[in-house]
């Protein structure tokens, strides 16, 4: 949007001004293609008396803000406010900038002033819906939106971003009327087609989303949420390939943002480049390490190609940030033991059963790997227990239990036993496969 501040400047900055006028396509340029440091460079070329007009320097502070150099852009905002306090687009300068440095509440009270002084202000009345949204305040949300449209009927944001609230509120009639009105009129703009893909994907339209994800694609190919819809729906598809090649397209052109990781290591799991999907998983911790379940995954992945210590480093990095899921700590304690000693592991497990309940299972399995002796106990509590998933997560503990103990005979009963019951989905159910092949065990559970 930045590219079109320059065609809203006061016509006399145009009129009979060629070296401005040139100098400033450039800036359009350097703008269409996020060239922010060069597009800022070139305002020093202009005509001394042309860089102070109040117009310009709007330009100079928004570019700024969306260079993230909020202090710079404050500082011109802040001297034209000084010089007209009636000036809203110096406002609208703080606001954005407050935005950018995350500062919501700042943010809200310049826009607040905006529209105390222009109620009819569209910006600002969308600013202030996207707001409300972000709050899921879709109500306050929509009446802000309608205000805009209520001024201009074809403003591109509020068309939008009605239609936006009107699919999270289920009228999808309503939400398609007005994206097809964007559509129509912004031919080259890649939101209405984007948010109408996501239309009727959740109407379960497969196809048409696919078609407008593409058609988004086309105008902006470097979209990047654009490029993770589209991997999404492929996936959904069971176009697997086709979505990694999105995803990996994605991750190319944000490469520190974390969402694409996550879908392209699974693809690559499924896929069984483990080397791959190692490699997203550890880039994904990186970058969100609170997201325990890519710990899990890279601890997975490690046990596969028999990197003891790594995986328990993944497990105890996912236990950390999980510490009520008790399956992470066993898992660092069969990899802690299977790195090196097998009584390694006791300190930590030690901590882990102070905060398990007792008379459970877990704290049963927990407290033989800690003690490493009781597995009659452990084995009682297991047979008995009634919920089947936790009863199968806790036979796959025993078969490991057995297995680093050197009991080849009960570790194959426990895998067998924990297959029989067919509790798919847990990570413990993919780890008991793994074993079942390695092992070459039949299909058939022991009795």
């Amino acid at each position: 949007m930045l590219f079109f501040l320059i065609f809203r400047l006061s016509p006399s900055i145009w009129c009979q001004q060629s070296d401005t006028e040139a100098i400033l396509a450039k800036v359009a340029d350097h703008l269409a293609r996020k060239e922010y440091s060069l597009a800022l460079e070139l305002f020093d070329k202009l005509p001394p008396e042309r860089r102070e007009n109040t117009d310009i320097l709007i330009m100079r502070a928004t570019i700024l803000n969306a260079a993230g150099r909020t202090a710079d852009a404050k500082k011109i905002a802040n001297a034209i406010a000084a010089a007209d306090g009636k000036n809203t687009e110096a406002l609208m300068i703080l606001a954005d900038a407050a935005a950018v440095e995350g500062k919501e509440k700042d943010r809200r009270a310049f826009l607040d002033k905006v529209i105390a002084m222009e109620p009819n202000n569209v910006r600002a009345l969308n600013d202030l819906a996207n707001i409300n949204i972000k709050n899921q305040n879709l109500r306050i949300a929509a009446n802000y939106f309608e205000r805009a449209l209520a001024v201009e009927p074809n403003n591109g944001e509020a068309l939008v971003g009605r239609a936006v609230i009107y699919r999270y509120t289920r009228e999808p009639k309503n939400a398609e009327r007005l994206l097809n009105r964007a559509a129509t009129l912004y031919k080259d703009w890649a939101r209405p087609l984007h948010e109408r893909a996501r239309l009727y994907k959740s109407a379960g339209f497969y196809n048409d989303a696919l078609d407008d994800l593409k058609a988004a694609l086309a105008i902006e190919p470097d979209n990047y949420m654009v490029l993770v819809d589209c991997g999404e729906l492929l996936m959904e598809m069971n176009q697997k390939q086709e979505a990694l090649k999105h995803f990996n397209k994605a991750i190319e052109v944000e490469p520190d943002v974390f969402m694409a990781y996550i879908y392209s290591a699974a693809i690559k799991d499924e896929l069984r480049d483990y080397k791959g999907a190692e490699n997203d998983y550890a880039v994904l911790v990186k970058l969100k390490p609170d997201y325990y379940f890519g710990y899990e995954a890279l601890g997975v992945l490690k046990m596969r190609s028999k990197q003891w210590a790594d995986a328990r480093d993944a497990f105890l990095s996912a236990y950390k940030q999980a510490p009520k899921e008790y399956s992470y700590a066993l898992l660092a304690a069969i990899n802690w033991m299977r790195a090196g000693k097998q009584t390694d592991p006791k300190q930590f497990l030690a901590q882990v059963l102070r905060t398990v309940p007792r008379d459970t299972a877990e704290y049963a399995v927990i407290r033989l790997y800690h003690d490493l002796s009781g597995d009659s106990n452990a084995i009682t509590f297991v047979e008995n227990e009634k919920n089947i998933y936790t009863k199968s997560r806790m036979l796959f503990y025993l078969a490991s239990f057995y297995d680093i103990r050197g009991n080849k005979t009960l570790a194959d009963k426990y895998y067998l036993m924990g297959k029989n019951l067919n509790t798919t989905g847990s990570v413990e159910w993919q780890l008991n496969e793994m074993m079942i092949a390695e092992r070459g065990l039949g299909v058939k559970a022991e009795k």
